[in-house]
């Protein structure tokens, strides 16, 4: 139940997706409980919110267990803490978004405390390790997803799960202004411009950008005034900056929400790591490429768990190959600029990407309510009904 006290809500997000999440839902969470108050580990989205990180989120921002194992013991240390601060401030929820093996390892130190445990994001127990969903409902008391067909596969394990609505709807894909973009960046109207975007962790840049430079290379023969655009984040902000200075096509390095979905609309096609980023493509209508280089051990026991034919949503969804994935080993400059080539010369390639991408919005919960609002809700309602399990000792 909320406490008549200002309720105190403790956060946990473990990357920039999660941090963004996080900023609508404490935004969403006050318009309905303009009391409510906010601890624990956020980034830039968070803190406009108010809440004053615990450690720095950049921390957490690692992936795959070749990047993981020499940051163990900072993790280890930054799991300690977040557990420990929970306990000496007793909030009335914590919510954890995304970052689950940091997030659920949190949860089950502080389950028992007589505080509900909310996770947004459900693990994608349908592509890889299905167990998982029943190992979850052991501690967790709620948990939001952002895919209309996740909820059952908990529900079924005792866990309720609410669909709240893909969050990448509620941006501004889709609302970008082209003009605006080339005008402010002196860029010909119908000079061809590719939107790259390399991820938001360092090791995917510093995977990917030298892979891209060379596929960018091996277009200019044939497109001679092809520009490129990069959006980027602050964690990675100087390492992009540094390695697009060389590139071989003009290049202009763009921060900010705004400024990428801009870039987005004033784009000819993309080229893109694998995540939400190729989401916000897909509903800016943006054509693409999805690329993406794993450590190889990390991708050696990817192939043996994931279970899906396809790594971009707007593919899983429709059941096809529409948006070209390169992966690994087809990661190359070669096979990049093949398939880069055939969305700047093919209006047919471009308009069947548009149009599977407009299909999947619809069932991302594009129409309605806004996902942020919907989570919001969520939270508050199992705030209400209070931890599934009973508090032990503490």
């Amino acid at each position: 139940m909320l406490s008549a006290r200002a309720p105190l809500i403790f956060l946990i997000a473990g990357e920039v997706s999660g941090d963004l999440l996080g900023g609508r839902l404490m935004a969403s969470l006050r318009s309905r409980e303009p009391r409510i108050t906010f601890a624990g580990v956020g980034g830039e989205r968070m803190a406009e919110q108010g809440l004053e990180s615990l450690f720095p989120m950049s921390d957490l921002a690692v992936m795959g267990l070749a990047e993981v194992l020499p940051r163990l013991p900072l993790l280890l240390g930054r799991m300690g803490e977040a557990a420990a601060a929970i306990r000496r401030l007793r909030p009335d929820a914590v919510v954890t978004i995304d970052a689950p093996d940091f997030a659920f390892r949190v949860a089950k130190r502080v389950r028992g405390l007589g505080i509900p445990l909310i996770h947004y994001v459900a693990p994608t127990v349908w592509a890889w390790r299905p167990g998982r969903a029943r190992k979850i409902a052991r501690f967790l008391d709620h948990l939001l997803a952002l895919l209309p067909f996740e909820p059952p596969y908990f529900e079924r394990e005792g866990l309720p799960c609410t669909f709240v609505g893909h969050p990448v709807v509620e941006g501004g894909a889709g609302r970008g202004h082209a003009a605006r973009f080339r005008a402010a960046h002196g860029l010909p109207e119908g000079a061809p411009l590719l939107c790259v975007l390399p991820g938001s962790r360092r090791g995917e840049v510093e995977r990917l950008l030298p892979v891209f430079e060379a596929a960018l290379g091996r277009l200019v023969p044939r497109h001679p005034g092809l520009r490129a655009v990069v959006p980027t984040v602050g964690p990675v902000r100087d390492r992009v900056a540094r390695a697009i200075g060389d590139w071989p096509v003009p290049t202009v390095l763009v921060e900010g929400e705004e400024a990428k979905f801009d870039a987005m609309a004033a784009s000819t096609a993309a080229l893109a790591a694998s995540g939400t980023v190729a989401l916000e493509l897909a509903l800016a209508g943006v054509p693409a490429v999805i690329a993406y280089r794993m450590a190889p051990l990390t991708m050696a026991l990817a192939r043996r768990l994931v279970r899906v034919r396809y790594v971009n949503l707007v593919n899983l969804m429709l059941d096809r190959g529409l948006v070209p994935e390169l992966l690994q080993e087809d990661c190359t400059p070669e096979r990049i600029e093949a398939e880069l080539e055939r969305l700047l010369i093919d209006p047919e390639a471009r308009r069947a990407q548009t149009e599977g991408a407009a299909e999947v919005a619809r069932w991302l919960g594009r129409e309605g309510q806004p996902p942020a609002d919907r989570a919001a809700e969520a939270v508050l309602a199992a705030m209400r009904r209070g931890p599934r399990f009973p508090a032990r000792n503490a």
